[in-house]
């Protein structure tokens, strides 16, 4: 049987830099890897959230642009006058021409 005669094993410093850059990426690759998950579905739900807000402002337009065409009609525009107590009368209406 053989004795053990108290020999230390010497660790470098550049194991040790290395042992440690290797238990700091064990460490930080699937935290930072989670992380930026959780941001990117976070970012995802306000793209999602904005797209919604788009739609619906578009619903919104698309109804004004209706009832514009709706009150510009001009059967709409003969009862305002009507009603204000306007009358068509075509003997006034002038023809202009841009021709030169």
């Amino acid at each position: 049987m053989k004795k053990n005669n108290g020999k230390k094993i010497k660790i470098l410093r550049g194991e040790k830099l290395l042992y440690f850059m290797l238990f700091f990426l064990v460490i930080a690759v699937p935290i930072s890897n989670v992380f930026i998950k959780a941001l990117l579905s976070e970012t995802n739900i306000e793209v999602e959230k904005v797209r919604n807000k788009i739609e619906k402002q578009e619903n919104i337009n698309e109804s004004l642009n209706m009832q514009i065409n709706e009150l510009a009609s001009l059967d709409k525009i003969q009862e305002v006058a009507k009603n204000i107590g306007l009358s068509y009368n075509n003997d006034n209406i002038k023809v202009v021409n841009d021709n030169q």
